[in-house]
């Protein structure tokens, strides 16, 4: 996937939109020509582009975000860890640990809005739309998207990211942000290498977040569960306070925290934003295990 061109925009703004009508219009589980008529492409060119990005058709894609799914996923399992081994994925999962790796920053440097500080920034392209990407020698310190409205639009995200980082030096740098970015999200994927982030937090927020690292990919879990995690299991309400505040998306994975009754709740950066996030990530693992299926029945 092509990260640097402005096709990789387009292609994810038209997958966006048909989830927006594929989640408005699920129980009447509409066909592949009227999604493809809401987003202005053929039949045809929709299946390959959406495929392309998700691994799977729309359909099957509809299919991982139901609410009977979404509220399976997280009840079934009490503990994180839980979590982890009932998907074969703690051993997975501990590598995420290790790969995306979170240091605090000093209390002093952020209540200075970075004072002494270099921040290298940009909007580029990424697999779930346009986003603020802004990183220092020690590690990155924002990954926020750039949501289709007012409040969340580029000229406001640079107006919010300027503002957080007043006394820092600076530097736009858009052809070396848009190669960090090609990397930390090809590294993602792929489960190799190393992210460095450098979060401003309190304590407990910090842990909340670490705690979301331990989060396998494509689960959910409550803000309870999140809560129990972290030895505070009556602090759910923090929890989600927490959770909101986190500066860097989809590497300290947020989006994986949904309601108790299965809902999507809020995300700061767009309910459909969040849906592509989970969905995606339900899709991979839910190709997988096709995959794996078989290969044990022809092994």
């Amino acid at each position: 996937m092509n990260l640097t061109t402005s096709q990789a925009e387009l292609n994810y703004q038209r997958i966006e939109r048909a989830i927006r009508y594929l989640d408005a219009h699920a129980t009447e589980q509409p066909d592949l020509d009227a999604v493809a008529d809401e987003v202005g492409l053929s039949p045809q060119h929709l299946q390959r582009v959406f495929t392309e990005w998700a691994g799977v058709s729309p359909k099957r894609f509809l299919q991982c975000l139901t609410a009977e799914h979404l509220k399976a996923a997280i009840t079934v399992v009490p503990t994180l860890a839980d979590a982890a081994e009932s998907v074969g994925l703690q051993g997975a999962n501990r590598a995420y640990e290790l790969m995306v790796q979170l240091e605090a920053m000093p209390p002093q440097t952020f209540k200075t809005q970075g004072k002494g500080l270099r921040i290298d920034y940009a909007v580029v392209n990424s697999p779930f739309g346009r986003a603020l990407l802004a990183t220092t020698d020690r590690g990155i310190t924002d990954l926020q998207f750039v949501e289709h409205n007012a409040e969340g639009s580029e000229a406001a995200l640079l107006e919010f990211f300027h503002a957080r980082w007043a006394n820092a030096e600076r530097v736009e740098d858009p052809v070396a942000l848009a190669a960090l970015a090609e990397l930390v999200f090809r590294l993602r994927r792929e489960g190799t290498g190393k992210v460095n982030l450098l979060v401003a937090g309190t304590n407990f927020q910090l842990k909340v977040w670490q705690a979301l690292l331990r989060v396998p990919e494509g689960s959910l879990v409550g803000y309870q569960t999140l809560a129990a995690a972290i030895g505070q299991p009556e602090a759910s309400r923090a929890v989600g306070t927490a959770v909101g505040a986190n500066p860097i998306g989809y590497l300290i994975p947020c989006h994986r925290v949904i309601r108790a009754t299965g809902v999507i709740g809020g995300y700061r950066w767009g309910t459909a934003r969040k849906k592509a996030l989970i969905g995606y990530e339900q899709s991979q693992r839910a190709d997988a295990s096709i995959h794996q299926e078989q290969a044990a029945l022809f092994a």
